[in-house]
């Protein structure tokens, strides 16, 4: 009965991810998943602290250091996952789904860009709330390129986001930004 509802669950994810992924036929649509995906591999995540850091000083180079030591975290957590799992990518599994861009490693679980993007973004804007309408949509954009791309499930993606949000919410309780600022 279990496995039964299991295979459900993955021929429905495999549709879902099958559709997203038609989406690139459209050169404008893959070009602009492309570019999120690519500005997501860290190009948007440094920026945003560099910038940081010559608008707020010191608070932003606080911040900074708490989105770099956050991302380093989950850096290596999700490596070990990635071995772990050893879950194959959606376009190596399924003929059906292209991979409209070319992956920086392996293996699908857990997504990485969304797992960094969420942490990111949490810590991000914790220090700076006003940073919400343009770290939130772009962490949305993120996550939903490596499926449209076809390189990852939903559940990578949904998984990401669950882990993201946890190690950044564990790293503020560790570090409290008003012993911080």
């Amino acid at each position: 009965m279990l496995s039964t509802r299991l295979e459900l669950l993955r021929g429905r994810e495999t549709r879902w991810c099958r559709r997203a992924n038609l989406w690139c036929r459209r050169s404008r649509v893959r070009r602009f998943f492309s570019t999120i995906s690519r500005l997501g591999d860290g190009v948007f995540w440094y920026a945003l602290m560099g910038l940081l850091v010559i608008v707020d000083g010191m608070d932003g180079v606080r911040a900074s250091a708490h989105m770099a030591a956050t991302g380093v975290i989950a850096l290596t957590l999700y490596k070990a996952l990635k071995r772990w799992t050893r879950r194959p990518r959606p376009y190596a599994a399924h003929l059906r789904i292209r991979a409209w861009v070319a992956p920086l490693d392996e293996f699908s679980f857990p997504s990485g860009h969304t797992l960094h993007a969420v942490s990111f973004s949490i810590v991000a804007l914790a220090y700076y709330p006003w940073l919400a309408p343009v770290v939130v949509p772009f962490s949305a954009c993120v996550a939903l390129s490596r499926v449209v791309l076809g390189l990852h499930y939903p559940s990578d993606v949904l998984a990401a986001t669950a882990i993201g949000s946890v190690l950044a919410s564990l790293s503020l309780g560790f570090l409290p930004m008003a012993s911080l600022l």
